[in-house]
Order: C-alpha cells, then structure tokens, then sequence
C-alpha cells in the first residue's frame, strides 16, 4: 500500500516482516524495483533519515538496513555464492544437479591433489624439489616461495604407476590467504616440520588450515640428516594437536626425510597413496565439460593471461570456452609443469591455460561454458557485480551529523593504497596482511583498487584523485607512467618481499596518527625560605634537588606529597642577585611564581613540559 513516509513522500509500505533480497553493492534503484517504488522516493527518504546518495550508487547493508526498518522491510543481503548460483541457473548452469546426478558407473579414479604447508624455513619447497627434482628456491625473493605453483609426478605403487598432483603454498606468515586457499582445493596434507627446529606458529597455523578443511594430514619430519635433530620430539609435540603417530598407535603417518640428502622420499609418497586409498575416495566424472579453480594466474609479455589451472571433475580440451571469476575467453593453448603442450587435461592435472581475456583470481572457480557468448555473459555480470560490491565497500558511511562531528573533532585520516603484483594470489595476500595491520581507530586503511600487471596511468589517476599510495610488488611502471606519476606527485612503492612493504605501510599509518603527549620532570626544587618583594611577589629561596630548573617552563607546588598549585610558570630565576635562563641540582636559586604567594619552608616545586611519545 502507498502510505506517506517522512517529508510527505508517497513509499510503498511493508508490514515489518516483508523481506527482500538484494545482492551485495545494490543500488536504490535495485531496492526500488523490489518493492515497486520511485528510486527518487528513496533518494528523498533517505535524505530525511541523514544519509545522502544517488539512485544509482551502490549502498553498504548498513544503509539499506537503516532505509528498510523505516519503510517496513526486511533486508536479506544475498551471498556472493548464492548470487553465483543465481547467475549460472540463468544460463541453465546447475553445478549441484550436475554432480548429484553422477553415478558409480561414470566415476574414474583420479590422482590425489597433495598441498605441502609448514612454517617458514623448515624446508617445504627443497622437499618438492627433491620429489620432482628442480630448483625453485633460487628463484624466490628473500628464499621465500611468493607464488603457488602445482605440478604433477608419479610413483609405482603396488606394481602400477600413480600420479600425484602437488600444490606448493608459500611458507610466510603473511601468506596465510594463500596457504588456506590451497587447503581447500587439496585431499592430503603434507605438514612439513624441521627436525631441528621443531613445532613452530606457522605449523600449528597449516595444522589448523587442514583440519578446518577436514584433509587427512601425513607429517614429513625434515632435515633427519642434521646434527641436533630430534624426529621423536615432533612426534611428541604434534600429539597436542590431534596427530598421533601411528607408533604410538594413533592414525597419521610420520615419515623421517631429508630433501638435501634425498633421504625418505619414496617412502613419502608410499604414504600419500596409502593414505589416500584408506581415507579418501578419489573418483571424479572424466566425460563431461571441466570445472576446476584456478591456483595462480598472471600477464605474460608475450602470452598475456596466463592462468595455473587444477582441473577437479571433466575434462579440459583446447578450443573450449571457459569462464574464470570474471575473465573468460577460449583455451588456445594448454601446458604442463614442463612446459611441455596438452590437447586435453582430465581431473586432478594441473596445467597452464592460455586465452583468458583477462587474469582471473587465485582461487577463482573454473567451468566450460556452452560457447564463448555464454562465458563472456557470465564473465560481465560477475564483473558488474564485484564493482558494485567494491563502490558499496568504498562508500564510507557517514551520516551529516558523523560527518559534521567528524570534522570538528578533526578525526578521520584515511590511508588509500593502489596494490599492483606479478600475481593474484600474491597480491589478495598482501591486501589480507595489511588490512590486519592494528593502529587504532584514529587512522582508517583502505584499499581502492588491486590488479595484476604493470603500474598503469589509469593506477595513477585514480591515487591522484583519492590520494593513495601505490604499492608495486615485483612489478614496475609501464611505458611514460612515471613521468606521469612524478608529474602528479603520486608516491609509487616496489617491493618484491612483503614483509617490506607490510612494515614500511605500518610506519606511515602510525605517523599519521595524531601525536600523543606526556609529561616529562624536568626537575625538582625544596623552598629553604621565602622572600618578601613588593616588586615580584614572594621569592622562594630554594635548593635544586634533581635535574634542573629552568625559566619559563611549567611548575607546580607540592606540599606533603599534595598539589597546592598547579600549572604555574617559573617567571623569574635569580643565582644572588643575577637573572639565571637555568640551576643545576645541587645549586640553590630564588624561584619566582608570579602571582603565586602561598609558599611554604620545605615545600617542593617540580618543573615540568608536554613532550612527544613515540608510538609503539
């Protein structure tokens, strides 16, 4: 019914429970067809209730929730995955059907898909290179492993040669977006921990990653060969977290390696595939179009998007149309670990996909679309859905009165960062690590925009506008973009070790805090006598017990142990009869309080100054 709401505007009304379902970042204009109203209606209802937007701007829960209650609705903010499912159902699309509708008889067997996590340092990537045999740590900034890397190897177990698909999170702490993400799309965990070293935070941390994805876990106990090494010790601590050894007659596997010795190996991977074959069952429909996740992706010169790709049911052939998140284009070419090419990748095979449009996410979910159209269809409306998503998260929601109080307290400092990286996975780590970043509620982070890619002109007009910082990790400008950016005295950072760039962003955030004061005793004094003076008052005679009195700095009187008078000033300084700028301890000195009389024999005036703390 029509029902005039504040200012006389005729609104559709709710009788309090009506709901309505509106996607992340919806606009009044969205509202507004929900509940057959004129989005100007809404612009002015809002308006009367504090809040100021356009028909068109995407809006944050909060204010749908505020305009809702007033009108007598309810709000239900759909999830991004029900959105995702809505929007794939439009296309006749149905992931849930599809896999219920798989019997027996399609099902195959396929290879395990093994994640390696520990903490940084205990050897996680010499492991793999030990398994496959190659050298990736020289290649890595700092000796840490940045990106995610899946490659496959086989084994010959129980006289039939198996594959094994290995996905290598990287091992710093600040990576833990990343080394979850790969928890997700793994059926085995391989924890590794250093012998030497023991069970450290980023153990316990992959430990956790594992089992909230319920992976069974089987513990690689590195670096044996080392003196100082203790594998029983790890086996011991572990107990506490749930991994019992299977000689002390719990369920998980330990095995004793050393990658540099490539001691344990065999015996590794033999605990992989009996794991599996135990816990897991490992069956997938090989015969129908792939779905799969993209692990890592990035631009190539030369190639463009290059997307790392973990098939997980169907089959990937060259020429199909596929979608990624919000990029979408054809497969023209596909390759493996080797770089050797593929016509075809069945489930659990990782390998390199060229012909993305555009790079997708790490993490993305992959799926062949009926034809190009169809991809490029959902691609777009995925990507309409994110900006208005992202413009809702960007609208900082102040109210006139906020606002108004805001600026009078001088309050809200804003850092706005522009994050560039080589890779996806990379950058999402890095926004997750800096949004972490705690320095109070005086200073607000906020990140308007991450790519993958060079640092672009659009990167730099759009931190000229919103006054960002520009964060490159292992990437640089494009062509003429510095000159532009030194011409519009934007602030472009490159790093290509994060904890650089985390520490260097915590530095800035902590000097735009405002400055906090304390006191600091400048020194101390004891009123021997007191001296008449119709010119300047009473005149303390007094001796300087600690540090110094200085003339003109703030002083109080203490009696007792009591505050007699306070925030006074040392007005005139005299040694005999000169005017002093300063007495050291142990000289004695006439003090002058100004108007300040009341003093006493043996009452002690403490000199005092507000200085700046350093922040924590």
């Amino acid at each position: 019914m029509q029902a005039p709401s504040l200012g006389g505007v005729q609104v559709p009304r709710g009788n309090g429970s009506t709901t309505v379902r509106l996607r992340q970042g919806s606009s009044l204009n969205d509202f507004a067809d929900k509940i057959d109203a004129n989005p100007a209606s809404l612009v002015t209802v809002l308006f009367h209730l504090g809040e100021m937007a356009t028909a068109t701007q995407s809006l944050d829960e909060d204010t749908f929730g505020t305009l809702a209650t007033e009108l007598g609705y309810v709000i239900e903010m759909v999830s991004a995955e029900e959105e995702d499912r809505e929007l794939l159902g439009a296309f006749d699309i149905d992931l849930d059907a599809e896999l219920e509708a798989e019997g027996d008889d399609e099902l195959q067997a396929r290879p395990p898909v093994v994640t390696v996590m520990g903490h940084v340092d205990h050897g996680k990537t010499k492991l793999l290179d030990a398994i496959r045999s190659t050298d990736v740590v020289a290649g890595e900034a700092g000796g840490i492993t940045q990106h995610i890397g899946a490659y496959q190897v086989t084994k010959v177990h129980e006289g039939n040669e198996r594959a094994i698909t290995f996905i290598d999170t990287p091992g710093h702490e600040a990576f833990t977006a990343m080394r979850a993400r790969g928890a997700q799309v793994t059926d085995i965990a391989i924890l590794v921990v250093a012998a030497d070293d023991g069970v450290m935070p980023q153990t316990i941390e992959a430990l956790n990653h594992a089992q909230a994805a319920g992976v069974p876990i089987v513990v690689a106990v590195n670096k044996v060969d080392k003196e100082g090494s203790n594998p029983d010790k790890i086996r011991q601590q572990l107990t506490e977290y749930n991994l019992v050894a299977e000689e002390y007659g719990g369920d998980t596997m330990f095995v004793n390696v050393s990658a540099k010795q490539n001691m344990g190996i065999d015996q590794l991977l033999e605990a992989v595939l009996l794991t599996a074959d135990a816990a897991l069952d490992l069956r997938a429909n090989p015969d129908k179009g792939a779905r799969g996740v993209a692990i890592e992706a990035n631009l190539d010169k030369g190639r463009g998007a290059v997307a790392t790709v973990l098939v997980q049911s169907g089959t990937l052939r060259v020429g199909d149309a596929i979608v990624a998140g919000t990029a979408y284009g054809r497969v023209r070419a596909m390759f493996d670990e080797h770089g050797e090419t593929l016509t075809e990748a069945g489930p659990s095979r990782p390998v390199q996909v060229l012909g993305l449009a555009s790079v997708p996410s790490a993490g993305d979910t992959l799926l062949v679309a009926p034809e190009e159209r169809t991809a490029r269809q959902i691609a777009e409306k995925r990507e309409a859905a994110e900006r208005a998503a992202l413009l809702a998260k960007r609208r900082k929601r102040v109210s006139l009165e906020d606002f108004t109080q805001a600026l009078a307290l001088g309050k809200v400092e804003t850092l706005n960062l522009v994050l560039k990286g080589d890779v996806s996975g990379a950058v999402e780590a890095l926004e997750d690590a800096l949004l972490k970043i705690d320095v109070g509620e005086e200073v607000d982070l906020r990140v308007i925009h991450r790519g993958v890619g060079a640092i672009t002109q659009n990167d730099v007009n759009l931190a000229t506008v919103d006054s960002a910082i520009i964060i490159g990790f292992n990437v640089k400008y494009a062509e003429r973009v510095e000159a532009l950016a030194d011409r519009e005295g934007v602030d472009v950072r490159f790093y290509s070790v994060i904890y650089q760039a985390i520490d260097d962003v915590e530095a800035a955030l902590k000097g735009m805090l405002k400055p906090e004061y304390e006191e600091v005793q400048l020194g101390t004094a004891e009123i021997r006598e007191i001296f008449r003076s119709s010119k300047f008052g009473n005149i303390a005679g007094s001796i300087v017990r600690s540090g110094e009195i200085r003339r003109n700095t703030k002083a109080r009187v203490l009696r007792g142990g009591k505050v007699v008078g306070d925030n006074l000033t040392i007005e005139s300084l005299k040694r005999f009869k000169d005017d002093a700028t300063e007495v050291r301890e142990g000289y004695e000195c006439g003090i002058g309080l100004g108007s300040f009389n009341d003093l006493q024999s043996e009452d002690i005036i403490e000199t005092w100054e507000m200085r700046e703390k350093p922040r924590a």
